[in-house]
């Protein structure tokens, strides 16, 4: 052993390579700020130390008095350099263990107990140290079904070649929970500071009460917690179902360590689940097809029974109905995914949720999948569509037929206002509006705004407000279509430049100098009405088929909130590097604007007709139009944060209200200066009806009235508000259920976990397999330089040489017969 190594181990460090430097100071402010006092309370410490003894002392022989008060004088002198609390100020370099963290699960998925063949389950029963009695854990047997829980918690208390007391030979142990949306919280190490962590604390702390499995965030929470340490890698358990926060992978990278994840869990199971494909409005009377899609994994050949049926929500009563069975088949599975469609002709108008139900089959171990609702509307009413062009156009023309013949639209749901229009026709003719300005009432029951090659002097300061609140505040969309005449350029100075999805330049120009095709960008795929025909090949043969553009008109810029969905293939924008764009769309408030650059998109006609034509357009007036309440309904809507709960979370309850005129409602014109509903509980009361509780909402601000409603009992929850200006009942109901979203998946996701390992330089394990983890991973060790601040009046070599000291003068004293 050399001096370095034993001067490490005297100050309890491992792996001390060099003492860099070193120098002593005080700690104390006195004597640190003026040393001077150290040294002349020494020098008063030896003074009275000899007249004690010279003076007052009359026996013994000049020698052993020397010997007596130089003794005395450096116990005192020693006392006074403890009060000026001496510390050594070291500099090292050594290379400590690395930290290992180790990541646990703690959601609700945790306690699915899985199903494995028998061979499976004992050779994991062996892995993790089951059925053997650990002393602190029970016994089980290894037919026994236990959780994915309980097996990581009898890894953790594995008595014979227990993994975690084997790493802690090697690293720095450190783990922690995630069980919250949010982050991870510390698990306690020991019982006893500064000891090895204990496997067996930590399984005293797993839990599986966590509702939602976010490993994005419970990555980023480490990644913040990593800072500049020695953490040599992440060892995270969990079955990997990633369903809330942030994409798992890029956040994992964000640690800059390898990840090595333990799959915990079965990879297969018999599982059967139905997705629900609806419309979100329906037309009374109108035929329409509403398709399930059955999943299923392990269960080839089996037949299966699902049953369709709606159920009311709407209407002014609080008596609901029963459930209207819409159709039930019963089919042979035969593919992962199997479509069953399901044909609806509405009866009846309202709200209503429309559900899917499946049979459980023998063998399943998650059935919450089984069942799947969507809320649609079905109405005996249209979309309004209100067009504004300053003189027909070929795109006007065709718009105009191809939404007179739509279905949610019709002949009473588009309107013009044709600037070239001769007055008396706009005053005869149902199709055109008289005013562009109408009243707001009016002006408000629009659904979507077309907006079409208009001057500015023809665009008035109160149509511009008006639009701009109509898209901002209540929801509404528009689409805003520049013509060859004036181009976009004339909104620059008007309210509704603000809104765009492009800057536009008042001084650009038409530019036809060469005609071009039209390039969708990336971000075209995520937009359904970019999306033409029934595949990705179709839809490059619709685009196609517009052929080559003869004109656009030139923007300053795209705007940044906005997202380009087409662009020029090599005209630019003024900073001579992002292509002109073409069509733009963004969100401005709670609505929605799409800007097209050209009013040539009838082109998509030329082949096969009104089909691609007919869909891009519909499929805009649908995204943009059934995003809110339809017509006058956007004056009192009533609806909920969300539309499933938890017992003992909080509902928040919100009411948009209008006056007749579309103005915000204010509590100084309610009766009791809050809105006034009723909220119906699921279950019944005493007297075998339904218990209803009386619900004020205040006003939250002038417009929008807000409420928190606790909810307790699970089930179905109806909230109805009264309308002031009509008093009629609006309704809204919600769903508080105790089983967890961590239930709808029975197997782990194997695929992520693997991804989470190659992405970062780890390994993928399974509970049968983690053993090898600590043959396999065997990190560089790195040096770090390090300082240590070491008080010196508390060590042992002070506590020795005060005890010698004092000691030594009374053996003497009693050696020279001295009192």
């Amino acid at each position: 052993m050399n001096l370095t190594t034993w001067f490490g181990r005297l100050l309890n460090l491992d792996n001390v390579g060099s003492i860099d430097d070193w120098h002593v100071s005080f700690g104390a402010p006195w004597a640190h700020h003026a040393p001077a006092w150290v040294v002349f309370g020494c020098i008063a410490c030896g003074v009275v130390a000899g007249l004690f003894y010279f003076r007052y002392q009359t026996r013994g022989a000049r020698g052993v008095k020397v010997l007596l008060a130089a003794s005395r004088a450096l116990l005192l002198c020693l006392l006074i350099v403890i009060l000026g609390d001496p510390i050594a100020v070291i500099k090292y370099t050594n290379t400590p263990s690395p930290w290992l963290w180790v990541l646990f699960d703690g959601t609700d998925s945790m306690g699915i107990e899985d199903e494995y063949p028998p061979a499976d389950r004992a050779r994991l029963s062996q892995s993790v140290g089951l059925p053997a009695d650990t002393g602190t854990a029970p016994q089980h047997s290894p037919a026994e079904k236990l959780s994915r829980q309980r097996y990581v918690d009898a890894l953790l208390r594995k008595t014979d070649h227990n993994l975690f007391r084997e790493l802690s030979q090697r690293f720095r142990l450190k783990a922690y929970l995630f069980d919250r949306p949010d982050g991870v919280r510390e698990l306690d190490s020991s019982a006893v500071s500064g000891q090895p962590p204990d496997p067996e604390r930590w399984a005293e702390q797993l839990t599986t009460s966590g509702q939602v499995t976010a490993l994005g965030e419970a990555f980023e929470d480490l990644a913040l917690r990593h800072g500049g340490g020695n953490v040599a890698g992440v060892l995270a358990f969990s079955d990997f179902d990633q369903n809330s926060g942030p994409p798992p992978l890029a956040a994992a990278r964000k640690l800059g360590v390898p990840v090595f994840t333990v799959g915990v869990g079965s990879e297969a199971a018999l599982d059967l689940a139905v997705d629900l494909h609806a419309p979100l409005l329906l037309k009374k009377a109108e035929r329409a097809t509403l398709t399930v899609v059955v999943r299923q994994t392990g269960l080839n050949g089996r037949p299966a029974s699902i049953t369709l049926a709606a159920r009311r929500l709407g209407g002014s009563s609080l008596t609901g109905s029963e459930p209207i069975v819409i159709g039930q088949k019963t089919v042979s599975l035969k593919e992962n995914d199997q479509p069953i469609e399901f044909p609806f002709t509405p009866q009846d108008t309202g709200r209503f949720v429309i559900s899917a139900e499946v049979a459980p089959q023998p063998g399943e171990l998650v059935s919450q999948n089984n069942h799947a609702e969507r809320e649609v509307n079905i109405q005996d009413d249209f979309l309004r569509l209100m067009f504004v062009e300053y003189e027909p156009t070929w795109e006007w023309r065709f718009i105009k037929e191809v939404f007179h013949r739509d279905k949610l639209v019709g002949a009473r749901g588009f309107r013009t206002f044709l600037r070239s229009a001769d007055p008396a026709v706009r005053k005869s003719n149902d199709l055109f509006l008289s005013t562009l300005t109408p009243r707001r009432s009016d002006f408000f029951a629009t659904d979507v705004i077309f907006l079409g090659d208009m001057p500015a002097a023809t665009l008035s300061t109160r149509f511009c407000e008006m639009t701009k609140e109509f898209v901002g505040k209540f929801g509404g969309g528009l689409v805003v279509i520049a013509g060859p005449r004036f181009g976009p350029g004339q909104l620059a100075n008007t309210p509704l430049a603000d809104m765009l999805p492009v800057v536009v330049d008042p001084a650009a120009r038409l530019r036809d100098h060469a005609s071009f095709p039209l390039r969708l960008t990336p971000e075209a795929l995520q937009v359904d009405f970019m999306q033409l025909g029934g595949s990705e090949a179709e839809n490059s043969l619709a685009w196609n088929n517009i052929g080559r553009l003869p004109w656009y008109q030139p923007v300053a810029r795209l705007h940044p909130l906005a997202s380009a969905l087409a662009v020029h293939p090599h005209d630019t924008v003024a900073d001579g590097k992002s292509p002109q764009p073409l069509v733009a769309i963004r969100r401005f408030g709670r609505g929605e604007v799409v800007y097209v650059g050209f009013n040539e998109t009838w082109r998509l006609r030329r082949k096969y007709g009104e089909q691609y034509y007919r869909q891009f357009w519909g499929q805009m007036i649908h995204r943009l139009g059934l995003s809110h309440a339809l017509g006058s309904q956007k004056r009192f809507v009533v609806r909920t944060d969300r539309q499933q709960y938890q017992p003992d979370d909080k509902v928040v309850l919100t009411v948009e209200a209008c006056d007749a005129n579309f103005e915000p409602l204010s509590e100084e014109e309610l009766p009791h200066h809050q809105l006034s509903g009723e909220i119906t509980l699921p279950g019944a009361a005493a007297d075998g009806g339904k218990t209803v509780v009386s619900l004020g909402i205040p006003q939250f601000r002038e417009g929008v009235f807000e409420a928190r409603i606790p909810v307790v009992q699970a089930g179905d929850h109806r909230v109805t508000v009264l309308d002031p200006i009509t008093n009629e009942r609006v309704e809204v109901s919600f769903q508080v259920t105790n089983v967890s979203v961590e239930r709808r998946s029975a197997v782990r996701n194997v695929s992520l976990e693997r991804e989470i390992a190659a992405a970062t330089g780890g390994r993928a394990y399974d509970l049968a397999t983690v053993a090898a983890f600590a043959n396999d991973f065997h990190p560089v060790q790195k040096a770090e330089s390090s300082v240590q601040v070491r008080p010196l009046w508390s060590s042992w070599f002070c506590f020795g040489l005060v005890v010698m000291l004092m000691l030594g003068e009374w053996l003497i004293r009693k050696l020279v017969n001295l009192p």
